[in-house]
């Protein structure tokens, strides 16, 4: 079957089983942000299954090397990794012309932002984005700095693991996913308020990238490999066709 036919498609429903509470008082922002009443699953809309679309002549060569993209007089400081993996759907499909975005604090643990006043120093050859297309296969890299820890006003002694943030927009508004990576043997992973609120230490392996010495670099870097998951789309429609799809 040509799955083309039944484009655009419905996208599985969430299992928000999986999911970390929304109200974690050891998670202090949360109490504030978190919802009070049971979240309500509503059928997907047009809006949501259709968009968005991008190519690769919306990219700068340089936007997924993260060494490179902001250096002005000279290399940033820190430890050079690789970043890469697959983005899959729930059904194994790989996920094609994905746009994956990634933000991260510098080697000190220090972010290119205003409201950032760690005492680390700010890297004047980094800026901490970057941004690239998964490809046929669904497959991703990216060259960076690793970032280093960083204390946060939670409780007093909270530090944050070294961490990059992930956005990906897959090829509906409904395959949103906002996350974070961490690394292979960090111990402050298991320490972190923000981890700890999942729960389920199979969840919190899946947010964690592993050492794959296979995709280093012999006297340059080190690399990581980090899969993800977005939501699939149902298969076919039937009658539960999707109001406004074609027939």
């Amino acid at each position: 079957m040509n799955d083309e036919k039944w484009s655009p498609r419905e996208l599985v429903h969430r299992d928000y089983r999986s999911h970390p509470p929304a109200y974690t008082p050891g998670y202090k922002t949360s109490v504030l942000r978190s919802p009070r009443n049971a979240l309500i699953s509503l059928q997907n809309s047009l809006s949501e299954i259709t968009g968005p679309v991008f190519g690769a002549r919306e990219l700068s060569p340089k936007d997924n090397d993260l060494i490179l993209n902001y250096a002005k007089e000279g290399l940033p400081i820190g430890e050079r990794i690789i970043v890469h993996g697959y983005v899959r759907d729930g059904y194994g499909r790989p996920v094609k012309n994905a746009l994956v975005e990634v933000w991260q604090a510098n080697a000190g643990g220090r972010y290119r932002h205003k409201k950032d006043q760690y005492l680390a120093p700010i890297d004047p050859n980094f800026g901490g984005c970057g941004r690239m297309l998964t490809d046929e296969n669904g497959y991703y890299a990216f060259r960076t700095i690793k970032p280093g820890p960083y204390p946060w006003r939670n409780q007093v002694s909270d530090w944050r693991p070294a961490h990059i943030h992930f956005s990906l927009s897959g090829d509906s508004f409904g395959q949103r996913l906002i996350t974070q990576m961490y690394f292979e043997g960090d111990p402050l992973i298991k320490q972190c308020p923000i981890v700890r609120t999942l729960g389920d230490d199979d969840a919190v392996r899946t947010l964690i990238a592993e050492l794959d010495m296979s995709a280093a670099v012999p006297l340059d870097c080190l690399a990581y490999r980090f899969d993800l998951v977005l939501r699939g789309h149902r298969a076919t429609l039937f009658e539960n066709r999707t109001q406004g799809a074609a027939s």
